[in-house]
């Protein structure tokens, strides 16, 4: 963002800002609410890279304050002049009709939402009782002014552009704190996050990995379709976190070996069997739901194999790169072989 121009330079006129549908967020909320009804009970929660006058973010805990048991929440926004994307930006009348409303700061400011209590008195805590300022920088959140709120915070949920979104990782991990968070499919083969995933420091949300999901985006020249009005945006993302929810620790059922090679759907396993790398003593095995339930050795398995992980059928090896295999992938009588995460089944 505005502190170091030369970051995410060849992005700068690219949007990959993308507003979150509530029904997503709600969904990927509630697995963690019904694993653990208590897990934001007395936590202030941060939502940062937010714009809190349109995100769906801010609307879904601001209503489920209560329900959820929440100390505090905080939201904030990045400063419209910081945006490396420019759009024909209008300030909100919930800004504008505010007495705190600046129209020279509005533009170079981020704005910090809080919600702790019932400020209008009505007998409830709800977006209405949101109170804010302007912030002393523009809400970068490497600031200093972002991070004393990440330490300040017991789970960061957001999501961040994807062009930081190594960046944002590193932020969240520096400050060691409970998080969730939306990023791109690919953003699992990163090597600031895949050894996360490796060490159980971070897993796929509740969310499967199935298609992308949809976007409300305020770029007009880059759609895949109109939906009820708006410009929708179809981004292959997943939430990454380490927060617990049921799907992380149902195991995947699984044929033996020999099943698979008798009756799997797959052509290339069925009636053949499994291949051996060249450059690396492991199978290969080109889809998740061919892995041979009775194989100890290691095995080569999808990327999206991520998606299904159950930490207690299965070890993560390593992938392509910190094995150090040549030129990056694995390599099957001579024939590169996509990105793979490289497992073994867990030893009793």
């Amino acid at each position: 963002m505005a502190k170091n121009s030369n970051l995410g330079q060849a992005k700068q006129a690219k949007n990959d800002e993308f507003y979150t549908q509530y029904a997503d967020i709600q969904k990927e909320v509630n697995a963690y609410i019904e694993y653990n009804p208590d897990v934001f009970r007395g936590k202030t929660i941060l939502l940062p890279c937010d714009d809190p006058e349109w995100s769906n973010f801010t609307k879904f805990f601001a209503k489920n304050f209560a329900y959820f048991g929440l100390r505090k929440l905080i939201s904030t926004s990045y400063a419209i002049e910081s945006k490396k994307y420019k759009t024909d930006w209008q300030p909100t009348l919930f800004e504008t009709a505010n007495p705190l409303y600046d129209a020279d700061k509005t533009r170079i400011k981020g704005k910090i939402f809080t919600l702790t209590h019932d400020t209008n008195r009505n007998g409830r805590i709800d977006i209405d009782d949101l109170e804010w300022h302007y912030m002393e920088d523009d809400g970068d959140f490497r600031s200093e002014e972002v991070t004393r709120l990440r330490d300040e915070a017991d789970i960061i949920i957001t999501n961040p552009p994807f062009s930081l979104f190594r960046e944002f990782v590193q932020w969240i991990m520096d400050g060691g704190k409970q998080f969730l968070m939306l990023g791109n499919k690919n953003a699992v083969t990163y090597k600031e996050v895949f050894p996360l995933f490796k060490e159980n420091k971070l897993w796929s949300g509740k969310t499967e990995w199935a298609g992308g999901l949809w976007f409300e985006t305020t770029d007009k020249e880059d759609i895949d379709r109109v939906i009820g009005g708006k410009n929708m945006k179809n981004v292959p993302s997943i939430w990454f976190t380490n927060l617990e929810h049921n799907r992380r620790h149902q195991p995947l059922q699984l044929m033996t070996m020999e099943d698979n090679i008798m009756y799997s759907r797959h052509k290339e396993i069925k009636g053949i069997g499994y291949q051996r790398y060249d450059n690396y003593d492991a199978i290969e095995v080109p889809f998740t739901d061919a892995i041979p339930s009775d194989y100890e050795g290691v095995m080569g398995v999808p990327i999206s194999f991520l998606d299904k992980y159950c930490p207690e059928q299965f070890d993560i090896v390593g992938n392509e790169y910190d094995l150090n295999l040549s030129k990056g992938r694995g390599y099957v009588n001579g024939v590169r072989m996509y990105s793979r995460v490289f497992i073994r089944k867990k030893q009793s």
